[in-house]
């Protein structure tokens, strides 16, 4: 069993910066892919950023590219989203996953994942 706890969101202006966290444990975490999704009030659940099981290797939604970095520290367990230049559609509750087998370069598909932590909210002002 992974537990997933993701921390971090908030309310900020637009042109901010946040740095949400994903801390886990029940397994050794430098095995898992591990991914950052958001669902915005009436939309589905849609894929931000992903990343290797070793961290060396990431990708990202075309929305959030050069704004966002995705991070992995395994030697924490924890991994990271730094989120810079917040726009209004920014605003979602972004959750953090982690899929325990690694077979493709990466996973954006929500279905892929097998664990998910409880979501922190992020909201951006205009």
């Amino acid at each position: 069993q992974v537990q997933l706890v993701e921390s971090g969101g908030g309310l900020v202006q637009a042109g901010s910066s946040l740095r949400l966290s994903c801390v886990a444990s029940g397994r050794t975490f430098s095995n898992y892919a591990m991914g950052w999704f958001r669902q915005a009030i009436e939309k589905e659940r849609e894929f931000v950023a992903a990343t290797r099981p070793s961290g060396s290797s990431t990708f990202y939604a075309d929305s959030v590219k050069g704004r966002f970095t995705i991070s992995k520290d395994n030697a924490k367990s924890t991994m990271y989203l730094q989120m810079n230049s917040l726009k209004p559609e920014d605003t979602a509750v972004y959750y953090c996953a982690a899929r325990l087998t690694y077979t493709n370069p990466y996973y954006t598909s929500a279905a892929q994942y097998d664990y998910w932590g409880q979501g922190t909210q992020v909201t951006v002002s205009s």
